[in-house]
Order: C-alpha cells, then structure tokens, then sequence
C-alpha cells in the first residue's frame, strides 16, 4: 500500500491541531487505497524526513503537503525528505487551485450570512501566511486572481509575514481606498499563529481558517493521485 504522507507546517495550537488531524482523517475516508500518515516541517514531531524513510523502506510514498502555497517548506524540507528515495515523491503544495475559491466563498459566507464580499463598498483582503520566496508570493497573487474572478468587489492580498503589504496594511490601503466594509478571507488551513495574525488585523469581518472543507480535502486527494501517477512511470 501507497503511504500518503500528511505533511503540514505544526502548530502548538490545540485547536488547530484538532483540524489538522481531522484533515487527515478526511482523507484517509477519501483515499482508502493509501495509508494516511502524519508528518510536519516545523514546532511537531513526527518530522517528515524521518516518515519518509521509514515508509519508504515498506513501499511506494508520496508526500502531501498540508500546505496552501509553495515555500522553503515545500522547495527545501520537503523536497529534501524525499529526494533520496526513488520510491519517494512530493505532491505540489494545495494552492492555488480553483477548489479553494468555493472554500474561501463558503467561509466568506458564514461569517456575513451569505453576502461577504457582496455589498457595495465590501473589499476582501486575501489574507495569507507569506514567505520570502517569490513563487510563494506568486502563488498567492494567483489565488486572488481566482478569488477575485468570482466576487463583486476588489480583491487584494496581505501577508503575515515574509513579504509586503502585511495584513495591517492591506486592510487600512483598503480603506484608504474607500472601503465600506474590509474583510479578511483567511487564506490559512487551521487555527494557530497565522490565523491569530489574520484575526488581529483590523478588519471588519474575519473567516474562518479553511480546515477541512471538502473542497480542501478533494484538492489534497487529486495532488496525491496526480504524484502517484508520476511515481508509477516508468523511469527512461
């Protein structure tokens, strides 16, 4: 059996612990011909370079990240973790994707009754992690180009941390702008630091992490076929 190893950043977070081990449970429901294992890049244990060996002594792996953009945890840990196993492959990180726009919406609207991004003077605040890698930031602006091709209203990005604008200054730039209404669409999987940094920006409205949607789980079940297709190709 295929090891799909679930490899998200850790978080001393309870809540957010919770959602990620209900992230995993999901998708081990969703993907019943693989063994669903645990693994982190940062703050918990197991970490993924040992996971990976172990699994990849028994069989076939293929890391999923747990992840919502690319990274150093992506370009670096992960890559390095499976990189001496040939039976050893890294899925991309879970965005951008289409999917998560319909996430991002249905948390959107459970936090306005239905119209997040909808009245007029609304403007939504992509709100993500960040990273000091360029992919990563290009990764989001391609998420907010998604995002902002399905909402009435602008659309712009703040980051928590690793590059400009932050989250408090994405949402006063909106507001100068001549927002009525800012608010934060979390661009986060789980409670924790960064979903904390969302909540604490000064918006009007703040969503929900996106946690196990099902879209979210659909998403991180076809990057794990996707890699296992490649693993299966015959190597020239």
């Amino acid at each position: 059996m295929t090891a799909l190893i679930a490899c998200s950043h850790g978080t001393r977070s309870a809540a957010g612990r919770a959602v990620i081990a209900r992230i995993r449970e999901q998708l081990a429901r969703t993907v019943p011909d693989a063994e669903v294992r645990e693994a982190y890049v940062d703050v918990e244990q197991p970490e993924v370079a040992g996971v990976v060996t172990r699994a990849a002594a028994e069989g076939p792996v293929v890391v999923v990240p747990l992840l919502l953009s690319t990274g150093f945890h992506t370009s670096v840990d992960i890559a390095a973790a499976v990189e001496p196993h040939p039976r050893a492959v890294a899925a991309p990180a879970l965005g951008p994707h289409p999917a998560l726009v319909r996430a991002l919406r249905d948390r959107l609207a459970a936090v306005s009754e239905g119209d997040a991004g909808h009245r007029p003077g609304d403007h939504v605040v992509l709100a993500a992690a960040g990273s000091s890698e360029m992919a990563a930031a290009r990764a989001v602006e391609h998420m907010r180009d998604l995002v902002a091709a399905h909402l009435p209203c602008p659309v712009s990005i703040g980051y928590g941390a690793g590059c400009a604008p932050s989250l408090p200054e994405a949402v006063d730039a909106a507001r100068a702008a001549g927002a009525r209404r800012v608010i934060a669409a979390s661009y986060v999987l789980a409670p924790g630091h960064f979903a904390n940094l969302v909540g604490g920006a000064g918006a009007d409205l703040v969503s929900a992490p996106l946690g196990a949607h099902p879209e979210v789980i659909g998403v991180a079940a076809a990057r794990f076929r996707e890699a296992l297709a490649v693993l299966a190709q015959p190597v020239s």
